[in-house]
């Protein structure tokens, strides 16, 4: 039986993280910002069906969930609780095996992922969220925020130019950083 062990606040005004007593996934993370991208995902559809969220995302033992505004958290966490209590870890979809050829994952982006995995994706699961890097044309890096990141202004300005100046000073002073 799954059980929610505590509750963080996070910078999103509108989102919380929600600690989990088992582990949900071992490598990835899943993001969902409504319930039609959420259809295959028994989790985050059923976390969908709780009136007033609008953001779903999960990795390891955590759950972020972003609400409407209009929405107060007391409407939100007994269902969200109710719904961990009775929900079955075997209906998460399998994780998907990681088979990248050489080609495709150059020295440089390893070295930005190396680099985030260290310093940048423990803070920013320490608040509900994650990132995912969707690519590396020339020197722009392309990424995503996920859960409580995504629609949080801190992430979308501060961070975004701490990861960029990070990243200049650790890997290309020429790099540039955009979300997607």
């Amino acid at each position: 039986m799954l059980v929610v062990q505590d509750v963080d606040l996070t910078p999103n005004p509108q989102a919380l993280k929600f600690i989990i007593s088992e582990p949900l996934l071992k490598r990835e993370s899943r993001s969902f910002q409504s319930k039609e991208e959420a259809v295959e995902d028994p989790l985050a559809k059923g976390i969908f069906e709780i009136d007033g969220v609008v953001s779903v995302f999960y990795m390891d033992k955590f759950i972020t969930i972003e609400k409407d505004p209009k929405v107060s958290w007391g409407e939100i966490q007994k269902s969200f609780v109710n719904f961990i209590r009775n929900f079955d870890l075997s209906q998460i979809p399998v994780e998907k095996e990681i088979e990248v050829s050489s080609e495709e994952e150059t020295a440089l982006l390893k070295q930005i992922n190396s680099i985030l995995d260290q310093r940048v994706r423990p803070a920013l699961a320490g608040d509900g969220g994650g990132l995912e890097v969707l690519g590396l044309e020339g020197l722009t890096l392309k990424i995503h925020y996920q859960g409580a990141c995504g629609s949080c202004p801190s992430a979308l300005r501060g961070t975004l130019v701490a990861i960029e100046n990070l990243l200049r000073r650790e890997v290309n002073p020429n790099l540039e950083v955009i979300p997607a």
